[in-house]
């Protein structure tokens, strides 16, 4: 029994300590997100929802664990170039003390290609071959270049410049994206990424989501309207991705339900996977990501994208 003289115990944390541990939790939840949706999209990679069908029947028609193979015959847990991406730039990021610096972007692609990847996007390749022979970090601006390559890696953005000025925001959005997606509906689609991503990592919810990002972003770039038709077989350009996306997230209301949504639509499987899982994980935090999807995923890329999240995160909120 305490007495009057008994001094009262304090705890040791703040609330701003809480809800830093909570940004730095939803924001491993949401690299997390992006590599699980990587390795279970790959499996069904360019397969069209019929294929993935048939080829599931005995699992309900629904391909739904992490288990390797696909096209590129990857071994169960790892992943493709939407992670490899997304590690390679926030190591660029983390080697300029925060900042996203064009030219440290383009090397850290040009490092990564020559790693000799297992997969890269032909927009991707060639804008960095065009950087090899130009020196130049930034592609020339291209109608055509409207791919998803810039979108799929532009978690480390969110993360470095979540709580910066809008204009520094949109700034370090182009720096990184246009080195080799130089095109204005490219740009769009990377820019609702890491404004919904960061207001999901401070607690936003779906709902909200919806009301202050999807439904701006539909105002001014009416090609990426989602509700004609169920999107099926998105191609790499990204305005079938983000159809893709945003009808898994819209319909479902959880992390696995989301992913397994979007990547049995099959087509570029590995990044609707990888976007949605971003957004997902951010959304719904690391309790929600599967256990038996985390324990399959490769331990290496799993760790990666542990301390990477945290190292953006805390280094953004030291500035």
């Amino acid at each position: 029994m305490r007495t009057s003289s008994s001094p009262i115990p304090r705890s040791d944390s703040s609330p701003a300590d809480g809800a830093a541990a909570a940004l730095i939790a939803r924001a491993e939840a949401a690299y997390l997100g992006l590599a699980l949706g990587d390795a279970l999209g790959a499996t069904v990679e360019f397969m069209t929802p019929r294929e993935i069908r048939a080829a599931y029947a005995d699992q309900g028609g629904l391909h739904r664990e992490i288990c390797g193979g696909g096209w590129l015959k990857l071994r169960p847990g790892h992943v493709t170039d939407d992670t490899t991406m997304a590690l390679a730039l926030g190591e660029a990021i983390l080697g300029e003390d925060g900042r996203v610096v064009p030219l440290a972007c383009a090397r850290a692609f040009d490092g990564w290609m020559r790693a000799k990847p297992v997969d890269i996007g032909n927009t991707v390749r060639r804008n960095l071959v065009n950087y090899r022979r130009t020196g130049s970090p930034q592609a020339p601006e291209s109608t055509h270049d409207a791919g998803n390559g810039a979108a799929m890696r532009i978690l480390p953005v969110a993360l470095a410049t979540c709580g910066a000025d809008d204009d520094t925001v949109r700034a370090a959005i182009r720096a990184q994206a246009h080195v080799t997606h130089n095109n204005a509906v490219s740009d769009a689609a990377c820019e609702f990424i890491v404004f919904a991503l960061q207001d999901a990592l401070r607690g936003t919810t779906l709902r909200a989501l919806h009301r202050q990002r999807i439904r701006p972003l539909l105002a001014a770039y009416p090609e990426f309207y989602f509700l004609r038709r169920r999107c099926e077989n998105p191609s790499g350009w990204v305005v079938e991705t983000m159809q893709a996306v945003f009808q898994a997230l819209l319909v479902n209301h959880d992390f696995e339900a989301t992913l397994i949504d979007v990547v049995n639509r099959g087509g570029d499987a590995d990044t609707t996977g990888a976007i949605a899982g971003m957004l997902a994980g951010a959304l719904y935090g690391l309790e929600a990501l599967p256990g038996r999807w985390l324990a399959a995923l490769d331990p290496g890329i799993n760790r990666a994208c542990r301390e990477q999240a945290r190292q953006l995160t805390e280094l953004r909120r030291n500035k």
